[in-house]
């Protein structure tokens, strides 16, 4: 049996279907690492985490920012099942910057009542959600 020459990828959260189409590749944030996929690809289920996809399609790399759910792998298809997810075309730069600039102040403070973790988590969304919009912006 011959290897399928693309994917055909789906891109899913609770709100909307962002994409489904055929793909040459696929690189997601899986909770241990970024997992690049082509066709072909071995079988797999991993825990999606916060970063970018970043996948090609007839040659044009696209990216969008995503964080948690789930990532379902097989020779000839990929399903993204984000808990959130944003193309880099719609992030709103300002605001992330700002998201950035609150999670950085909250980190930096000494406060007891902040929640570290939480904080650290804001931090990683809006880089990553900076790093979305900047890379979309870089391609157009």
């Amino acid at each position: 049996m011959a290897l399928p020459e693309k994917l055909h990828l789906e891109i899913v959260t609770p709100e909307k279907h962002l994409f489904s189409g055929d793909v040459e590749s696929v690189t997601v944030p899986a909770n241990t690492g970024y997992l690049g996929i082509l066709p072909g690809h071995a079988p797999f289920l991993a825990e999606l985490g916060i970063g970018e996809i970043e996948y090609t399609v007839n040659g044009k790399v696209e990216y969008l920012f995503c964080s948690w759910g789930f990532i379902e792998a097989l020779p000839d298809r990929v399903v993204i099942l984000a808990q959130s997810a944003e193309a880099g075309s719609d992030i709103d730069i300002k605001r992330a910057e700002e998201a950035k600039t609150r999670a950085e102040k909250m980190l930096a403070s000494q406060s007891v009542d902040i929640d570290f973790d939480r904080a650290q988590l804001a931090l990683m969304r809006a880089i990553y959600r900076l790093d979305a919009a900047k890379h979309k912006a870089a391609h157009r």
